[in-house]
Formats: C-alpha cells, structure tokens, sequence
C-alpha cells in the first residue's frame, strides 16, 4: 500500500487545535480560495491511485480501494476537529463482468456486462431477426450457436434471456451507434423468460461488419470468455457537517467517491472528491461562518446515484427543509476540458432546477467571468448526484468539465485543447490516473467550489426557503436497475 504520505498528512493535521481559537481569520471568499492550491490537490491524487492499487486498480464500491478511500476522508476531516463526521451505511447489489472476444481468431474490443454469467464459449454467429425483444426474433438456426443483437427498445438483459431461451450458447450485442459502447447491464441477476448466457458488447462498426459478412455467405466463428462477479456489498457515504452555523440552513456540497470497476477513477470522481475534501480541510481555518455546511462523499453513484438516493430518500422532512442548497461536483479535471455550469434557469437547456438553482448559476457565471472564462451550460438531466435533490425541490447547481463527449471547434477556441477529441478519452476506463487530469482546470474549478462554499456559508440571499411539500418517493427509486445504471454513465447527455 503506497501511502507514505498518508502518516505525515494524519501527523500535520492532528497538530491543530481542534477549537478554533478566537484568533482565527474570519471567512472570506477570497481568503478560502487562496487557500486552495494543485500541489495539495495532487498529493490527494497519488492517495488515491494508492487506494486503487489495493483492489487490482478501482475504487468501485465496497472494494478495498474504495474503503480505504473513504477511511482516508474521514479520518483528515474528523483531525481538523471542525466538523460532526458520520458514516451513512447501505446495502446494495455488485456486479463486475470481465470479457474478451475473438471472431475468426481477431480479438476485438468488448465490454463486460453486468450479471453475464461466466464462461467460454465458441460458436457460429447467427444474426437475430429484429431487435430480439420477443422470442419470435430467434430463428431456430440460433441453437448451438451465438446469437448477434441490436442494441435498442428493450434492456440487454431481455434480449439476452431470449437467446439463451431459444438455446443459444453465447450472445453478442452490437451497439445501435458507430461508436463502441462504454458500458451495459443486463438490470437483474436472473430472468424468468431464459437463462442468461456468456455476452459480448462491442461497437456498431463491427456488428455491422459481421452482418455483412454472414450475408455474403461467410460463416463467422466467435469465441466469448467471461469473468464475472455478483455480490451484496456494505458500503457508506461520508458525511462532514460543520460544528459552527446555522443548521437549519445547511449548504450541502458533494462528490462521488467511488470509481467504475474498469479503472482508478482519478477524474472520475476523484477529482470532485478531491477538490471538495481539500475546500473542507481549508475551510477548518475559518470561523464566522453564518450557515453551516455539510460535505457529503457519495458511494454507488456509478451504480445509479445509489448513495444519494440513500440519503435524501432516508431524510426526514424536517431534514429536508433545513438544506438550503445543493453543489454537485462530478468531473471537473477532464484532460480536454469544457468549463460547464449547471443550466439553473433553464435558458439554455429547457430543463430549469429548483427555485433558487438561477442564484447558484449567477453566481458561478460572475466568477468565471471575473476570471476571463466562458462557462457552457450543463442540462439537470439525471447523470449524477444532484437528482435526488432536485426529485425534492432543492435548489442545486455545480460544475462538470466533460466526459466522453467531442468537443466542439467553438469549445477549443474558448477553452483551449483539441476540437473533435472527446473531453476525457479516459472516460470509465484504466488509463484515468493522475496523468488524466487537467491540474489547471482542476485548479480553478477547485477554487471555484470555494468561493460558493465561502459565499453561502456567509450569506444565503436570493436562495427561497418555502416550506416544501412531503415527499414519499424519488423518481430515480421507481427505475429498473439498468434505466438507475444509465444515469450515471451519460455525463454527455448534460452539455449544451
């Protein structure tokens, strides 16, 4: 475990009075955000990427890396004894599938999916009539052999347990874009309409090229190996509330902590984790503040916003009502970044947050332009932690840089960096490390989350505080499990 400087931070921080003294500055935005500097940030990172070493290179949820990325945060936190620190403890389901694919003795990218069984299989390639949504689709031709499948109208799960159904020994799903796909669930470890079978997930370019092939009157030999793995997982959110504010007005920020299984994670979250934990740490140095303020590292958000859903499901009313305003910071250190604010009014996506989410816009908008920065407009559109909060009628706002969206000519002009290149080509993948983040942008964006912390821990004018209605349910709690998947793997989906 390469946490050498885990010690020394634990040392240098547990050296501070846990009481702030009388003699200590009083908050300012400006005083917080100088604070916030990349040699701190990148000392987090190596942290990280450490903890992911612990678990074959993840963080995902209720790994070893992502446990001890969750011990480290509360254990820096609970130093500075500034703040009340919690763990939000939930159960929920894992599931990992590892694949290779080989088609006439190629290998070919794939992607594994969740609740694929096990296996290795080869066959003839049989292409399905369709979209395989309903047995009929499966031609008899499909037994023995692997089935070929659009992607598209029904969940690849369905698709699958028809084939495995109509007695085919493997699947192979095709993605309904040229591109390859990121990544895929079956949604339910078992289904009543067949058995699942060994599946690959690969671009729409090759599926098109095999369909092509088999018309011409070439038989297409497949072989599909599959590791999986499926488990019920004990996991937490780490919650730090500030000792010192009002509590009946509480500014909530939050991050993801965990990572997609395939990789470190170290954009994705780990850069609004890091950049939310090192405003928090820096916050410690500052009395008077007016509002209190509570951080919150969410768990399972690569799983469908879990942890979030958790949290603001599992709120009292009362709860509810005292949390003022709600900052999500999910990627904000793309390598090929965008400046992204979320779209609080809705001018420029349609799709308007809460009342109160304009103010968090304005102000995010005034501080990018103070630095001579053009900020796009990012969509409330379910990709990440804010949409429980939102569910509830809590104003919400944040920053985002990209993921594997393309950056447009207009983009690269604003912000610099490589038109027609996605914004993080190591989006969901091994190679997000350290040497994938932008630590310019990651700089700025981090400084910003202070300045809006620093902000409405002071003063929280122009945010409305009506007395919300009860609410019994969350939109994102009546989805199937691969519809929750979806939200959290469509970052694109939200830039405008």
């Amino acid at each position: 475990m390469k946490v050498s400087h885990l010690a020394s931070l634990l040392g240098a921080l547990c050296a501070i009075s846990p009481v702030l003294s009388q003699d200590s500055p009083t908050l300012t935005p400006d005083a917080l955000e100088d604070l916030v500097n990349r040699d701190a940030l990148l000392e987090h990172a190596r942290q990280f990427l450490a903890f992911s070493e612990l678990s074959n290179g993840t963080r995902a949820f209720g790994s070893k890396g992502h446990q001890a990325t969750i011990q480290y945060v509360a254990k820096l936190l609970e130093a500075t004894g500034y703040y009340d620190i919690e763990f939000e403890e939930f159960t929920y389901s894992y599931s990992e599938a590892k694949a290779q694919f080989f088609a006439d003795g190629k290998e070919y990218l794939t992607r594994g999916l969740g609740y694929s069984p096990s296996g290795d299989v080869t066959g003839s390639v049989v292409v399905v009539n369709d979209l395989g949504c309903n047995p009929t689709d499966f031609p008899a031709a499909v037994k023995g052999k692997i089935a070929l499948i659009l992607r598209g109208t029904c969940n690849l799960g369905l698709k699958v347990a028809h084939a495995g159904g109509a007695g085919a020994i493997g699947a192979i799903l095709y993605n309904n874009l040229d591109a390859e796909p990121i990544s895929g669930t079956f949604g339910a470890p078992s289904r009543p309409e067949g058995p699942y079978v060994p599946s690959a997930y690969i671009s729409g370019v090759n599926g098109k090229a095999f369909i092509a092939s088999i018309a011409a009157g070439n038989e297409v030999i497949a072989n599909i190996r599959v590791q999986s793995l499926i488990e019920d997982r004990v996991t937490a959110n780490v919650i730090a509330t500030t000792k010192e504010g009002d509590k009946d007005n509480v500014i909530v920020a939050g991050a993801h902590s965990d990572s997609v299984p395939a990789g470190p994670g170290l954009n994705d979250d780990g850069s609004g984790s890091m950049g939310i934990l090192e405003v928090a740490l820096n916050l410690a140095n500052f009395h008077g503040l007016q509002n209190a303020v509570r951080f919150i590292w969410w768990s399972a958000e690569e799983f469908g916003l879990i942890g979030s859903e958790y949290h603001v499901e599992h709120l009292s009313d009362d709860a509810r009502q005292k949390v003022a305003l709600y900052l999500n910071f999910d990627m904000i250190a793309s390598p090929n970044a965008g400046y992204f604010v979320f779209d609080g009014d809705g001018n420029a996506t349609d799709i308007p947050g809460p009342p109160g989410s304009e103010v968090i816009e304005r102000l995010y908008r005034a501080y990018f332009d103070s630095h001579n920065i053009t900020a796009g407009s990012a969509v409330f559109g379910g990709s990440s932690d804010y949409q429980p909060f939102v569910d509830v009628g809590i104003p919400s706002g944040g920053l985002m840089t990209g993921a594997s969206g393309i950056k447009t000519a207009e983009g690269a002009l604003q912000w610099g960096g490589d038109a027609g290149v996605a914004y993080d080509v190591c989006y969901h993948l091994s190679c997000d490390v350290i040497e994938n983040l932008n630590v310019d942008v990651w700089e700025r964006n981090s400084k910003a989350i202070a300045h809006s912390i620093a902000n409405y821990a002071l003063s929280i004018e122009g945010i409305p505080r009506p007395v919300r209605e009860p609410v019994r349910s969350l939109r994102v709690s009546k989805l199937s499990y691969e519809e929750r998947l979806h939200l959290s793997c469509d970052h694109d989906d939200e830039l405008i």
